[in-house]
């Protein structure tokens, strides 16, 4: 319960007469003997502008929301009240025109109308009677025959006031009476009563508040103001004195008290004929708990509303009009009395827009800050967040050395996603001053919901001042990978941790962080930086592209883990890049060159690596060479087929049988060798007979060297006597000469032939040839005539000859080896000119001085030149000519 006396009184309305533009401004008069009223639809009723009844209307009804008038009234003497329903749109005759009257009396029983209410939507009416009944129509109620009419409700005690309330669906009827508060169910078919309190109020002192309310039933008793819902009774006020009227609009409770000065009257009675009283006119702001209007007035009839003010009706014939002050004039009111918390709940009651509303605590908020009430300033400053600039806050609390309210302000500032980079900063480095983890972790660690800062900003602050469990923990959470690692690797140095981080992370992320800080977790936990790496290069979920040869940089202090790393890649992936091949050779290599071997594993790893086919035969040369792998660098000189380098490697070394062995193995492929050889054995003081013996067995056996050559190559050795060539000469003197016997006698036997067919060629010139044959040289039958015959001596049927010939001038016997004879010479001929192909038969060739005799023998080497006489000059002698005329017959004839 609220005394009334502790709320304040404030002057919201300004009081003014009612003036007549009809009558130059004077007072408006209102006509005498008005006997109800009300007002609705753009209208004030005064049942005294038209004759509705022959008698006397007592009371009156206007819709709201309809152009609907209902009064009731007295046609003739007696207790017999009428119902008549108005249609103020239409006219008949210049009045309103009348759509329905039906007579109001309870059960047939004659009794006065106490009060009257109808529903908005036209379908229900209740009528109070002083006798306790009420009766409801139900139905149209502009028509008879669309409406029915019950008793509702029967009591013992006058009925005071009726109210309809509709909430979404559900449609009640309040009921009071001088003693009890009651609440029909109009929307139940059986209508249910339920008995709300034991005590009522008298005429005109209930009313129905609005939605604000809760559409609360409203009943003023001489001591308390009660209100109730349809199923209980609410709160109550104590507003103390008699009751004359209670009325509710637009969030205000109007409430009309007899002055306590004024002599005492019935609640109940007649008004008329009453004298003169002082009256008492309070309008309340339940919502806001205050007065917001006090004055006194003789004597009044009614309280009325419409056209936004509140009109006063007294019975001396004058009306005032109240009007609202605007918002802003009663802010200021409140403001210059420092009244802000009343002020904010009025804006809210009026529904000011949030800037108005913000303007109100940012001036409440300088108040309190200006009394030292830090704690209620930085309340009503968070309140003005999203309107106020918050740096209008912040440098106040920064100068006044407020950590806690900053703290606060920015908390709110986040909560409401508006704060920006430097507010996050500020926060955290007042949690941070404060040294409150349990606040910072609250802000930090926020529930699933939304994020309030940015992330990164916070994680940066968090890590400066040494929060590193915090920042890692929003790291995490956010996916900020890089920030998460680069704490715990180089602020906490938790290598294992950040190792398994990585490998939790996505393909991409864990190749570009292996990339960043892999030399790092190297060098502080190479085998699990290793494992992660073979994973990360073959098997990794979700899987990608990763080039492991761009991960060797890594192993740069760790050639053990780089090798397990290359080897699993050549197993798991044989298709790696060249980079991966080349490592890993120079590190088996490394492994060979400084370490023992004594059953050669290390040098089998390196050698298979160099047969897989997967090195490059510059690069693993050069790194044979580097580490003087022997047998890495002979595989490759044989694989390229450097049969001299191999030689020169042997040489080189001293190994005179490996050299021997050398030009056994490749003096095939290149006949150099064994002249290589010899020179060496040549060059050598030591006593190399057995090996020069070697040698010139297989030069003489090949024929790869004259042996003028040989001996001045061995001329040069003061340890290789004439023993030692002794055996290489005869044996080549006698072969030489049994060369010279055999072609001694090919040369007679040629002789012999070509002058043989030297004589048959001149025979034939010069003789006759008789032809003498008696068969034919192709069917082997007697000669017949025709026949044909040749030079050679063969003869043939002409028919043989012509089925057999393949040319008229020639042999058919003698064509095939004519013709070998022909292609000979042509062959020669086209050879004349390759130059190339004779160089290369030359080299190849182990007899040099046969080969230039072949091509001297086919006129290669000749050249024709004709000297003759340039002009002026004088001739060559008769001698001259003569030689180069015998020299040019004899050539030709050769050819």
């Amino acid at each position: 319960m609220a005394a009334f006396l502790q709320w304040r009184k404030f002057v919201f309305f300004d009081k003014e007469t009612v003036k007549d533009p009809a009558e130059n401004g004077k007072n408006f008069v209102l006509p005498t003997g008005i006997s109800a009223c009300d007002s609705g639809r753009g209208h004030i009723v005064l049942l005294t502008c038209f004759q509705a009844y022959k008698l006397r209307v007592t009371h009156v009804y206007q819709l709201k929301q309809h152009s609907i008038l209902v009064s009731v009234g007295q046609d003739e003497h007696g207790i017999n009240p009428l119902v008549k329903v108005w249609n103020l749109d239409k006219r008949d005759s210049g009045n309103p025109l009348c759509t329905r009257i039906f007579p109001a009396i309870p059960g047939n029983k004659p009794t006065e109308v106490s009060c009257l209410s109808v529903h908005e939507n036209l379908n229900f009416m209740a009528i109070g009677f002083t006798d306790g009944s009420v009766v409801l129509t139900k139905g149209d109620i502009t028509r008879d025959r669309h409406s029915k009419t019950l008793t509702l409700h029967e009591g013992h005690s006058p009925v005071t006031g009726l109210a309809f309330r509709q909430v979404a669906k559900v449609t009640h009827l309040f009921v009071v009476t001088l003693e009890k508060v009651y609440c029909y169910t109009l929307s139940i078919k059986e209508y249910p009563k339920l008995e709300l309190d034991t005590h009522g109020c008298g005429l005109r002192c209930s009313a129905l508040a609005d939605p604000s309310q809760d559409s609360q039933f409203i009943v003023a008793g001489d001591d308390c103001v009660y209100l109730y819902q349809p199923d209980e009774r609410g709160p109550c006020f104590a507003f103390d004195g008699h009751k004359l009227l209670a009325h509710w609009h637009r969030g205000y409770l109007f409430l009309l008290i007899r002055d306590a000065k004024s002599p005492n009257k019935s609640g109940f009675g007649s008004r008329e004929n009453s004298p003169s009283e002082k009256q008492l006119l309070t309008i309340y702001d339940l919502d806001n708990k205050f007065i917001a209007y006090s004055a006194s007035f003789d004597d009044v009839v009614d309280v009325v509303a419409e056209w936004g003010s509140f009109y006063i009706l007294t019975r001396d014939g004058k009306m005032f009009v109240l009007q609202e002050k605007d918002t802003q004039t009663k802010l200021e009111m409140l403001f210059k009395k420092n009244l802000f918390v009343m002020a904010i709940n009025l804006a809210k009651s009026q529904h000011l827009d949030s800037d108005g509303l913000s303007e109100i605590f940012r001036q409440y908020g300088d108040h309190l800050y200006i009394k030292g009430d830090h704690d209620g300033a930085i309340q009503q400053y968070i309140r003005t967040i999203g309107k106020l600039e918050p740096s209008y806050v912040i440098r106040k609390f920064l100068d006044a050395q407020r950590i806690h309210n900053l703290t606060a302000y920015l908390q709110a500032l986040h909560r409401q996603s508006l704060a920006n980079a430097d507010h996050t900063t500020l926060l955290l480095n007042c949690y941070t001053k404060l040294k409150d983890s349990s606040k910072l972790e609250e802000f930090i660690k926020t529930s699933e919901g939304e994020v309030h800062f940015d992330v990164e900003i916070a994680i940066k602050v968090l890590r400066q001042a040494s929060y590193h469990s915090h920042a890692v923990f929003l790291a995490e959470k956010h996916d900020h990978h890089e920030w998460y690692l680069k704490i715990q690797l180089e602020d906490l140095k938790n290598y294992q941790e950040g190792l398994r981080y990585i490998g939790r992370l996505p393909f991409d992320q864990a190749e570009s962080n292996m990339k960043r800080y892999g030399k790092t977790l190297m060098h502080h936990v190479p085998e699990g930086t290793t494992q992660l790496l073979k994973g990360l290069c073959t098997n990794y979920q979700p899987s990608g592209d990763a080039n492991s040869e761009e991960f060797i940089p890594i192993f740069a202090n760790n050639p053990r883990e780089l090798k397990a790393f290359l080897e699993h890649m050549i197993e798991v992936e044989p298709r790696s890049s060249q980079g991966v091949y080349d490592t890993l050779l120079e590190l088996r290599l490394q492994d060979w060159a400084h370490e023992r071997d004594p059953e050669k594993v290390l040098q089998g790893e390196a050698l298979s690596l160099l047969r897989s086919d997967h090195t490059v035969f510059d690069k693993a040369l050069v790194l044979c060479q580097m580490h003087n792998f022997k047998e890495g660098v002979l595989y490759l000189y044989e694989k390229g087929k450097l049969y001299q380098q191999i030689m020169h490697y042997h040489m080189q070394n001293e190994e005179y049988g490996k050299v021997v062995e050398a030009c056994k193995r490749y003096g095939d492929q290149d006949s150099c060798l064994w002249e290589q050889a010899l020179g060496y054995f040549a060059r050598k003081e030591e006593d190399c007979k057995a090996y020069i013996s070697e040698v010139l067995q297989h030069i003489d056996q090949n024929n790869l060297m004259p042996p003028l050559l040989v001996v001045q190559t061995l001329a040069h050795n003061s340890t290789a006597t004439l023993s030692v060539i002794k055996d290489y000469l005869i044996t080549k003197l006698q072969r030489e000469s049994q060369q010279i016997e055999t072609d001694e006698r090919k040369i007679r036997q040629y002789r012999e032939e070509t002058a043989h067919l030297r004589s048959e060629i001149e025979e034939l010139k010069t003789s006759a040839k008789i032809f003498q044959k008696t068969k034919c040289n192709m069917c082997n039958s007697p000669l017949e005539l025709p026949s044909v015959h040749f030079l050679c001596g063969h003869s043939f049927h002409q028919h043989c000859f012509e089925s057999y010939a393949e040319s008229e001038a020639e042999c058919p016997t003698c064509t095939p080896e004519n013709r070998k004879v022909m292609d000979m010479l042509r062959a020669q001929d086209q050879k004349r000119d390759l130059h190339d192909h004779f160089n290369n038969q030359l080299r190849a060739s182990n007899d040099g001085f046969s080969v230039v005799a072949d091509y001297f023998s086919r006129g290669v080497f000749n050249k024709i030149t004709l000297v003759t006489d340039p002009p002026g000059s004088k001739g060559v002698s008769s001698l001259e000519a003569n030689l180069q005329r015998d020299l040019l017959i004899h050539t030709k004839r050769n050819n």
